[in-house]
């Protein structure tokens, strides 16, 4: 029976991003183990902070009775390791049980000997917009080169990203297979949840009307063009609406809580920390429009769980977002915020075009699940056997 290692180092705690990702990926593989006749096992590296203290175990998100390989190496120093051509860290193979097929799923593959060696590239972002990222993440172009020597398939998850890695890694379009992404919420997620008891749980009056941002609190996300639109339509509408944003602060934030501060309207301007996936969800369905000017993805997770939830979107016309939004959303250049706020005032005014979006949004996030998101890993996996 085939046997596939998941590399499963990027999950915390509180997934986000790529943690999503992985989590999800995981899970549906698991429920394809029978059906489909494979057999998956979870690979795991601590990290330093984790190696040094012994608790070298998966987070507990994973609820699981899948078995768990764990590298006796910080997941740091392996990070270093790949970068250089050595005899280490295949002999660490034998810690992964000898799977027929490890899948590195962020950035990086170990370079087995006796395993097919599948690795995920979800962007591009440390290349295109290296102003974008700290040093650890613009570090990966050197992994990333290092471990396509050894890689036998890329997987990348979207058509924008798979033409990037083309150009700027030069692989060839056969070696790279797209299995898009999928949304954490279904239709009917809030149906029969208690919705005062989710209210309660966070500090913010849903009687007034709000526009949403959801993602992390950085410079790609284009935040600072959320605040000027939310300035504008203040100033200029007198839009009675306030701003939600939800999201862990990532990197160079200080501009983004700046901008805030500085705003006339700052009281009305809400920044959320990490909520659980009921709450995030509960805003996603209470909002008037959900607004994403993101300079870049690599898929844009965030707009297709705005589109599931039934919430009009406005966002980027930029990299993978159009694919992932069709005809549903309405895309607007990131670089002109007078643009995304007439865009939004057109959307919160003109209630027959806000069903519209809401409608078209629905039947677009239908196409895409993450029981089709492991069916076609599963199908990536079985064209390098």
């Amino acid at each position: 029976m085939l046997t596939i290692a998941i590399d499963a180092t990027s999950l915390t705690s509180q997934p986000s991003g790529i943690g999503l990702y992985v989590y999800n990926l995981i899970y549906a593989l698991n429920a394809l183990q029978n059906s489909e006749s494979f057999q998956m096992r979870i690979a795991y590296q601590p990290r330093l902070k984790n190696w040094l203290t012994g608790r070298l175990i998966v987070p507990n998100i994973l609820n699981l009775d899948t078995q768990v390989y764990t590298l006796p190496l910080p997941v740091s120093v392996t990070q270093i390791l790949s970068k250089f051509p050595n005899p280490i860290i295949p002999y660490y193979e034998k810690y992964l049980g000898f799977p027929d097929i490890i899948h590195g799923t962020d950035h990086i593959v170990y370079p087995c000997a006796k395993s097919l060696k599948v690795m995920t590239i979800h962007d591009l972002t440390y290349i295109k917009y290296p102003n974008f990222v700290n040093w650890i993440v613009r570090s990966y172009t050197d992994r990333i080169r290092q471990c396509l020597k050894w890689t036998d398939l890329v997987i990348t998850i979207s058509e924008s990203s798979k033409k990037d890695i083309i150009e700027y890694f030069q692989v060839k379009p056969e070696k790279i297979y797209v299995t898009p992404l999928a949304s954490r919420y279904n239709p009917n997620y809030l149906s029969g949840v208690n919705i005062l008891n989710i209210e309660k749980q966070v500090k913010y009056d849903f009687s007034k009307p709000y526009l949403l941002f959801v993602s992390t609190i950085e410079p790609r996300k284009n935040i600072n063009a959320v605040i000027l639109a939310f300035n504008f339509l203040k100033q200029k509408y007198k839009i009675e609406h306030q701003l939600v944003l939800i999201g862990k602060k990532g990197w160079k934030y200080e501009p983004i809580f700046t901008a805030i501060e500085n705003s006339h309207w700052k009281n009305q301007i809400h920044h959320l920390d990490y909520l659980s996936d009921e709450l995030v969800g509960l805003f996603y369905s209470k909002a008037d429009v959900f607004v994403y000017p993101s300079y870049y993805e690599g898929f844009g997770l965030p707009v297709l769980e705005a589109m599931t939830l039934g919430t009009p979107v406005v966002t980027s016309n930029s990299s993978s977002i159009p694919e992932v939004t069709g005809d549903a959303g309405i895309l607007i250049d990131p670089n002109d915020y007078i643009q995304l706020a007439e865009t939004i005032f057109k959307v919160i005014s003109d209630s027959q075009l806000r069903q519209n979006l809401i409608d078209k949004g629905k039947k677009r996030a239908k196409l895409f699940s993450w029981e089709k998101t492991a069916k076609e890993t599963l199908k990536a996996y079985r064209s390098i056997i």
